[in-house]
């Protein structure tokens, strides 16, 4: 049994990726350097932020050196914009005009530190909720505008496409950013029903997919009207993360505070809405309002209430959550988890001196701070008051509240106690029964959620200690439910509450889980491999739907049927089980077997959740366990052409126009043309070939190992048509004939 947490996935959008050395998102203060050929850049930009809030080109822009031509720039930000400022937060498209990424990532954004002496708020508080939600990564740029420092910003990624696809296993569905056209006015993302008019909702929210008003209306009338049902179109679990979050760091320029805004709703695959925080640059304390009264005073903020709104009609996602009991509880657990984790034991400090550390010599030389060297210094300890606004020393807001929380009533519920763990049988095999027991005292009701795979909804059944449910003698206090092994690696956790507080195990679900992997077959070295796959499928072969993806073929080269039960297939290092086959999956001796990589469920073929990229990327056969059972990496792929190898089964990898799918690859012989309605002979061939043809043909061309066509005969031809290949090096070719794949001949002096 292990804890392991939802891992980051890469997802590829079959773009150019720049392989730079450094992460983006990674440890060290990022460099960005930005030119214009416009002399008047920022009074462009000012006006388009005006407007329609359009970007305007770059002639290129350097990512640690790594240079990008003709490039979308645009100012960001509402409050944290200013067209007087020196140094506006900015949003890049480095794929503005050009298909290119940097290591996968095209969407920069860019905090100027506004409203934060610290500097390093938006990357501190990141980090915090990364522990419990998806969160974006974030960290620290240097920025250069034709080759004048601008100073430092955070570097936040962006909640797009990419994010979606990388965490919740879909990119193509409703995202919706709440966030309003105009800040004030009434106008609050706040998830309330308005009615089935969608342009009631247009100043309020932003859909950042090709279509979603209908679902967010769908949202908010369940919501609204049909709590009870909320579990079936949101993901409630992580909502309520999100909301204990925004509490405890007093995150009020969220969905908590006076706008309700700066979060996302994606709605995946399980047809549930999952909340994403957004804009994290005024955490701790750094705005004020909650929307209720007059703005909070530091000592207000440190003594915030748990339950904020809990009666407030205009925020229908926290009112609902704590009217029901049973949310109420476990909304103070994940506070109570959130506060002991990070701020009881002063882990935050040491977290935030790390990155005063990091970024002090950056602060120093940054032209255009908005607050003194002196303050960043003293950001931990003193509060400092800009405009209207004081914005509190970190510390001296989250240790006054750390220990304001600890003596809330809410907090001094005593929950359950938990213990003992176990499960059997030790070593589950595909179809037996699991147990789960716990030892559990102070009770009232306790569930295990159970499912297979990241990408599904927990399914939750009671545990129970009634002698029945391999729990011991009834009334031992040794509690149990059960799952069957669906999966070469099942997720679980468990909740216990009373009738005045709730415990999660780990203390992090759902984000967190325990796994137990089952006992899966062993494969010799080189039993099952890769032995084919095509990036770039735009005409060569359709899957049952009629529709061109891209495609995988596994090869059996033991003389034994294989189970694939426990076996996965990734294009992602770091998460070794994206895809699993199905547990009933076999392949024969010497048979292959094909997964389409299109992310296509609709069929009853074997369809992965990801697709391949044609700019180059990785494919990996894997164990549950994440050891690599065979994998292949491949740069840039032309349309139409596969990587298989040569021997079949065993050998290196080759680019081959057209494919030999779901066969034999390698020339061996005439044979190999069998499925073709011409016949190619000799095979091999010296200095003629000759193409045999029931039917007459017009043109034939013959193609080299990369694409490039090395012979062509055009005319009416029919019968035995011999045709001179001289001119030929040795090696394999590829015959197309009136624009099909016909087969291959291979030439051999």
């Amino acid at each position: 049994m292990m804890i392991r947490p939802t891992l980051l996935i890469a997802f590829f959008c079959g773009m150019l990726s720049v392989n730079a050395q450094t992460d983006l998102y990674g440890p060290d203060i990022q460099k960005i350097e930005i030119y214009f050929t416009q002399s008047n850049w920022d009074y462009q930009l000012d006006t388009a932020k005006a407007g329609s809030e359009g970007y305007i080109v770059a002639e290129w822009v350097k990512v640690n050196g790594v240079q990008f031509d003709s490039v979308g720039v645009k100012y960001k930000g509402n409050s944290s914009y200013n067209a007087n400022n020196n140094k506006n937060p900015l949003h890049i498209e480095l794929d503005y005009t050009h298909n290119t990424t940097y290591n996968g990532i095209s969407d920069i954004k860019l905090g100027n530190g506004f409203s934060d002496p610290s500097m390093f708020r938006e990357v501190l508080s990141y980090e915090i909720l990364r522990n419990y939600m998806h969160a974006p990564k974030c960290n620290f740029a240097q920025v250069y505008i034709n080759g004048s420092l601008r100073g430092l910003y955070s570097n936040a990624e962006s909640i797009n496409k990419d994010f979606v696809g990388t965490h919740f296993y879909s990119f193509g569905n409703t995202l919706v950013k709440c966030n309003p056209q105009t800040v004030g006015g009434g106008n609050l993302p706040n998830l309330s029903y308005l009615g089935t008019d969608s342009t009631l909702y247009y100043s309020k929210y932003e859909i950042k997919s090709d279509f979603g008003w209908t679902d967010l209306i769908r949202l908010c009338d369940s919501l609204n009207n049909n709590f009870s049902n909320i579990e079936k179109i949101m993901d409630i679990d992580r909502a309520i993360w999100m909301l204990a979050f925004n509490n405890v760091l007093v995150n009020l320029d969220s969905y908590t505070g006076s706008f309700a805004q700066n979060y996302y709703e994606y709605l995946d695959d399980n047809g549930r809405f999952n909340s994403i925080i957004w804009d994290l640059n005024m955490c701790f304390g750094g705005f004020n309002m909650t929307g209720i009264g007059a703005p909070l005073s530091v000592t207000q903020e440190q003594n915030m209430s748990p339950t904020l709104h809990s009666t407030s009609t205009n925020r229908p996602l926290i009112k609902n959550i704590l009217s029901d009991a049973r949310y109420k509880r476990m909304y103070i657990a994940h506070m109570k988890t959130i506060t002991n984790e990070f701020f009881t034991n002063g882990a935050y400090v040491t977290m935030a001196q790390d990155y005063m550390t990091l970024i002090d010599t950056a602060v120093q030389s940054d032209p255009y701070k908005f607050f003194t060297y002196t303050q960043f210094q003293n950001s931990l300890t003193t509060s400092v008051t800009s405009g209207p606004m004081t914005i509190p020393g970190i510390s001296l807001l989250m240790n006054a509240r750390a220990t304001y929380l600890n003596s809330t009533t809410e907090f001094q519920q005593v929950s359950p106690v938990l213990s003992n763990i176990n499960y059997a049988p030790a070593s589950p095999t595909l179809n037996d029964t699991v147990w789960i027991t716990a030892q559990i005292s102070n009770q009232v009701y306790s569930y295990l959620g159970y499912r297979y795979h990241e990408s599904e909804i927990f399914n939750k059944t009671q545990m129970m200690d009634d002698g029945l449910h391999h729990d011991g003698a009834a009334g031992d206090g040794v509690f149990g439910a059960y799952f069957i092994c669906g999966s070469a690696q099942m997720q679980y956790y468990i909740y216990t509450e009373n009738n005045n507080a709730g415990l999660f195990s780990p203390a992090r679900a759902e984000y967190e889980f325990y796994t137990i992997d089952a006992a899966v077959s062993n494969l010799n070295s080189g039993d099952l491999v890769i032995n084919e796959y095509m990036a770039q499928n735009t005409a060569t072969v359709a899957n049952a739907n009629g529709k061109f993806g891209d495609w995988v073929e596994l090869y059996n080269n033991s003389t034994s049927t294989l189970s694939l039960f426990g076996l996965y297939l990734t294009d992602d290092a770091t998460n070794p089980t994206k895809w699993a086959f199905p547990s009933a999956t076999t392949i024969a001796p010497s048979s292959f077997l094909i997964v389409w990589c299109d992310q296509d469920t609709s069929s009853l073929e074997y369809h992965a959740n990801f697709k391949l990229s044609a700019s180059g990327e990785s494919i990996y056969l894997n164990k549950a366990d994440g050891t690599v059972l065979d994998s292949s990496v491949f740069s840039a792929q032309t349309a139409d052409i596969s990587m298989q190898r040569c021997p079949n089964g065993t050998g290196l990898f080759s680019a081959t126009l057209g494919s030999t799918f779901n066969s034999l690859n390698c020339v061996v012989g005439v044979e190999e043309n069998v499925g073709s309605s011409f016949s190619i002979y000799p095979n091999p061939a010296s200095d003629r070939m000759v193409i045999s043809s029931a039917s007459a043909f017009k043109q034939v061309e013959v193609f080299n190992a990369t694409g490039q066509i090395e012979n062509s005969w055009s005319g009416s031809l029919t019968g035995n048509v011999s045709m001179d290949v001289s001119a030929l090096s040795n090696g394999i070719y590829f015959i197309r004939i009136d624009g099909s794949f016909a087969g291959k001949v291979l030439i051999q002096k």
